[in-house]
């Protein structure tokens, strides 16, 4: 699998200094983990799930998560855990037309469904039976220490019996991680949790929909979840236990954008006219304006600032703006490669290559070493490449 693989070859060469790095449905979390980028949300309803699934893949979709939870009905949930079944048997080994290894795309994104309790894991599993390996893992709900252990339990039983490399990604949406007088206690207690089964867990997701609702709050598209502030708290918080560098720390995923167009506009659009101008791309701005993916440009900016890394999203449309931001530049690989560079080794400060900053060696390491792996799974912009350019050429593929 690599990101872009959807670009031909010129478009790589023009766009790219270091082009995405190839990696394997199933290796190691730390890889995978980066590379989920926008993961997409589809109801596991869908009538034509298996056609989805191929469908995304080959527009450059990377992770998809098949929902069992809220977004179905109880009274559909049978039905529901059926077609996920029958779908995904449809891409199991004896149904595959394009073998994994041939060329840098994958017939099916990794593929991980989000379950309502303990018992849909072994149902899902044990439907699929052979075909199981189209599964790269369950997406857990509502997470806590209270909640954790069955769910946990349940995915250990299954990957000891099966021999499946089954990866977890906890949920943080409950009540108890928005309530200031519980959060801090019931984070650490899931700190304590994940670290046991640490080989298991691809990264940790947040709920900005589930968490909003305990106060009644619907953001507005014309704002960022960072505007909500109950919700940024948690945000904060979940970085700050949950994604430390020290080495017990996991990959933290932005909350979702759960908006698509059609709605009347508050504020003016967040995308200066400029950059658009001077690649000649006046009208992909103002198809991002109309599809209100300014505002998800802003978010997936700020989530990059706080600490997360990739996206939740419910359109295919969002996905090739969240892998466009992740795209490393030039003047951030220069600068990476600049403090991991021998002359620092020993600590130290020097000026950018770019002439534009101070990088000190010991402060921003940590920063280096994530920059090198973003840049391993979404490449290196050329010098004078940017944003703009990245999505234009997805956008006309």
């Amino acid at each position: 699998m690599r990101h872009f693989h959807h670009l031909d070859d010129g478009q790589l060469t023009r766009l790219f200094a270091q082009p995405p790095a190839d990696f394997e449905r199933h290796g190691a979390s730390e890889v995978l983990s980066v590379a989920l980028g926008a993961t997409l949300y589809i109801p596991a309803n869908r009538a034509t799930l298996a056609q989805d699934l191929r469908r995304q893949a080959a527009a450059g979709v990377m992770s998809i998560v098949v929902c069992l939870e809220d977004s179905i009905a109880d009274d559909d949930l049978q039905a529901a855990e059926c077609n996920v079944v029958t779908q995904l048997r449809t891409l199991g080994p004896s149904h595959r037309t394009d073998s994994e290894g041939e060329g840098h795309g994958s017939e099916v994104p990794l593929t991980f469904v989000r379950v309502r309790n303990p018992d849909q894991v072994r149902v899902v599993v044990d439907g699929l039976g052979d075909c199981a390996d189209v599964l790269s893992g369950f997406v857990l709900p509502k997470f806590t220490d209270d909640t954790g252990p069955e769910l946990l339990d349940a995915v250990a039983d299954v990957r000891a019996q099966t021999g499946l490399d089954l990866r977890v990604m906890p949920v943080i949406e409950s009540p108890r991680a928005i309530y200031a007088e519980t959060r801090v206690d019931m984070l650490i207690a899931v700190q304590r949790l994940l670290a046991k089964q640490r080989d298991m867990v691809l990264a940790v997701r947040m709920g900005a929909t589930d968490l909003s609702s305990a106060y009644g709050i619907r953001r507005d598209p014309d704002l960022t979840i960072y505007d909500v502030r109950v919700v940024a708290e948690v945000i904060a918080d979940v970085v700050n236990i949950l994604g430390r560098s020290d080495g017990t720390g996991f990959v933290v995923t932005g909350p979702v954008w759960e908006y698509f167009p059609d709605h009347d506009r508050l504020f003016k659009p967040l995308l200066r006219t400029s950059p658009f101008e001077e690649n000649d791309a006046t009208q992909l701005r103002q198809q991002l304006i109309t599809r209100d993916l300014d505002g998800l440009i802003r978010e997936v900016v700020l989530d990059k600032a706080n600490g997360l890394l990739g996206k939740t999203v419910i359109h295919p449309t969002h996905v090739g703006a969240v892998h466009a931001l992740l795209v490393v530049t030039h003047e951030e690989f220069s600068d990476a490669c600049d403090i991991l560079g021998e002359d620092m080794a020993g600590g130290g400060v020097r000026v950018s290559s770019y002439r534009n900053k101070m990088n000190e060696a010991k402060p921003h390491r940590t920063w280096a070493e994530r920059t090198l792996h973003r840049a391993a799974a979404f490449g290196v912009a050329r010098p004078g490449v940017g944003f703009v350019d990245l999505l234009t050429a997805s956008a006309r593929t």
